[in-house]
């Protein structure tokens, strides 16, 4: 990656990359061609964004506010940026994301399709109680059509493109300058347990400074034996978001029986960005949304998904971008209005 080689304005950028945290958009910012130079924030715009290049397209990353996850931030976030790089027109999600064990594993990538009459993202929270039932309501509009029709491209050849986020991945594996937590190691591993098996905590007098709570303690004969396969794969179909953290195999079980066993992914953001900023979501799957979850892949799993993103837009073409709306024109005035005040 060079970096800082050129300084771009703010109308110059088409392609809206969004994070929710820090090791995300660190990952993002390894997969840049080139860095550009900063540009100024207008006034009210309290964004953080890193600006480069990926192929022919112009990219600005932005991060969520340090410890503020969920919906409605990531909307904010967005609607800052649009109003600040107002020529933008296609949006990804990326970071990590929570895997529906009979479908995902740990490492994998997980990219929102339209499935059915569902668009590709279903919060599922979003209803109202009915006879002591929850009823979902409302829908989310679909991704824009120049992406869908990249995606398309995208899983007719599924191993070109696999092929392409791989060698993504091996360029970071060979850079002594990429932290060793964005690459794949022995040390990560892929463990399911049985749903009923809660996580037994570790006496925090036994962690060092760097480290946090894992399985160390879990029975490990309460892990779920299955066939080995290579990690990495990529999935399109259907994700969930909510605006809460999910941590129980039981109510993940339950929102995939719920969705007709259609979901692949769990996640708290792009809920809230997918009616006014046209976006894919891609997750690299870091947990199981169980009592087990922890960090340990977090950042790994952070780096697939942005080498898969990397992969996504490279199949893009630009001209098939020039040609759709500007993302600022799905925004009311009181909406800008309202987030740079």
């Amino acid at each position: 990656m060079e970096e800082f080689c050129l300084r771009h304005t703010h109308e110059d950028y088409t392609i809206g990359w969004v994070c929710a945290l820090p090791n995300e958009q660190t990952a993002a910012i390894l997969m840049l061609d080139d860095r550009h130079e900063d540009l100024p924030n207008p006034a009210g715009d309290h964004n953080t964004y890193m600006l480069g290049s990926i192929g022919k397209h112009n990219v600005v990353i932005a991060g969520l506010p340090l410890g503020r996850v969920g919906n409605n931030t990531a909307a904010t976030v967005a609607t800052r940026m649009v109003s600040s790089f107002p020529n933008i027109r296609i949006g990804l999600m990326v970071g990590v994301g929570g895997g529906i064990p009979q479908k995902t594993r740990l490492g994998d990538v997980v990219i929102s399709c339209p499935n059915g009459t569902e668009p590709g993202v279903i919060q599922w929270d979003m209803g109202k109680t009915e006879a002591g039932q929850f009823v979902r309501t409302g829908s989310l509009a679909p991704p824009p059509t120049a992406l869908l029709t990249a995606l398309t491209r995208f899983k007719a050849d599924h191993i070109t493109t696999r092929k392409n986020m791989l060698g993504y991945l091996n360029k970071l594996e060979a850079d002594p300058d990429v932290p060793a937590s964005y690459k794949k190691s022995d040390s990560l591993q892929d463990l399911l347990f049985h749903r009923s098996y809660g996580h037994i905590e570790v006496d925090e007098s036994c962690l060092g400074d760097e480290d946090e709570d894992d399985c160390r303690r879990c029975d490990k004969s309460k892990v779920i034996r299955r066939s080995k396969r290579e990690s990495g794969m990529i999935h399109c179909g259907l994700i969930a978001s909510g605006n809460q953290v999910i941590k129980d195999a039981n109510l993940r079980d339950s929102l995939y029986e719920k969705f007709n066993n259609n979901i692949l992914c769990i996640e708290m953001e792009a809920a809230g960005l997918m009616n006014d900023f046209p976006c894919v979501v891609i997750r690299g799957i870091a947990d199981y949304s169980d009592s087990h979850k922890n960090k340990k892949w977090q950042d790994y799993a952070a780096a697939t998904a942005a080498a898969c993103a990397k992969a996504l837009l490279m199949v893009v073409a630009t001209s098939e971008v020039d040609k759709l709306q500007r993302v600022q024109r799905k925004f009311t005035l009181h909406q800008i209005k309202a987030v740079l005040s």
